[in-house]
């Protein structure tokens, strides 16, 4: 799972049926060094499925592959990625002895 923020939507002019009543979300992964307030850290656009009603500059969980169709079990949905929460606050404690990829 990784941390992204949402910097924009997707209109869709079809789909497929069983995603009827969710939206998607172009989001941009966060790394540390975006997480703790410094410029960079961020890495290439993707989009996700969302069913939680984030909107833009939301802070949310991404789950992605196989992890994002499984809260779909036994249904089946055409995915990749996943909102899997929207974040209040992300705390990161001890950043001082950290490096980015830790």
């Amino acid at each position: 799972m990784r941390i992204g923020e949402v910097i924009g939507k997707v209109t869709l002019s079809r789909c497929h049926p069983s995603l009827n009543g969710s939206s998607w979300k172009v989001v941009v992964p966060l790394d540390l060094p975006a997480l703790i307030g410094e410029e960079g850290g961020r890495g290439e656009p993707l989009i996700i499925f969302d069913e939680l009603g984030s909107g833009e500059g939301s802070i949310v969980a991404i789950s992605e592959s196989a992890e994002a169709s499984a809260p779909f079990y036994p249904d089946k949905k055409p995915i990749d990625g996943y909102c899997a929460a929207l974040l209040d606050v992300v705390d990161i404690k001890n950043v001082s002895g950290l490096k980015p990829g830790d």
